[in-house]
């Protein structure tokens, strides 16, 4: 048997350019017993449709169940928003970068242990080194040595 014409209209249905005739002639073809094998594979596209009425799902009550689920009032409270509620994502904000500029700060400062004693002063500055003998350096590092031992 031929079925070009059903291929046809196949083709017209997916480019959705057929009539509503033209697709109850395909509800009705596929809706047989009798299918070609390779148009299998759209029967259940178009029995789907007779399949679902056929199944009562919802019941003849569900319109009447629906409206009172929606008749029941629930009560809302209404809460008030003050100022400070609404600017607490910017309080937050402010003590992290407050927070951040704080340790920022701490890292920046050089660590001040006790003035070491004369003794080892003299003991530590002989020993013959470049960054010793640069005076920035030396500078930065100890202000109150004076220029004399460091060029010893």
């Amino acid at each position: 048997m031929d079925y070009k014409y059903i291929e046809q209209l196949l083709e017209s249905y997916w480019k959705a350019e057929t009539s509503e005739e033209e697709e109850q002639i395909l509800h009705a073809f596929f809706s047989q017993t009798d299918i070609p094998e390779h148009l299998l594979k759209y029967r259940d596209l178009f029995i789907y449709g007779q399949k679902e009425k056929e199944l009562d799902v919802l019941g003849d009550d569900f319109d009447t169940r629906l409206l009172e689920m929606t008749k029941q009032e629930d009560t809302v409270k209404a809460r008030r928003i003050t100022i400070s509620y609404r600017l607490r994502p910017l309080f937050k904000a402010a003590a992290v970068v407050a927070i951040l500029l704080t340790l920022g700060r701490a890292a920046q400062e050089p660590y001040h242990e006790a003035t070491p004693s004369n003794a080892t002063e003299a003991t530590t500055h002989n020993a013959s080194s470049v960054a010793k003998t640069d005076s920035s350096a030396i500078d930065t590092l100890n202000k109150e040595m004076p220029t004399a031992t460091i060029l010893k």
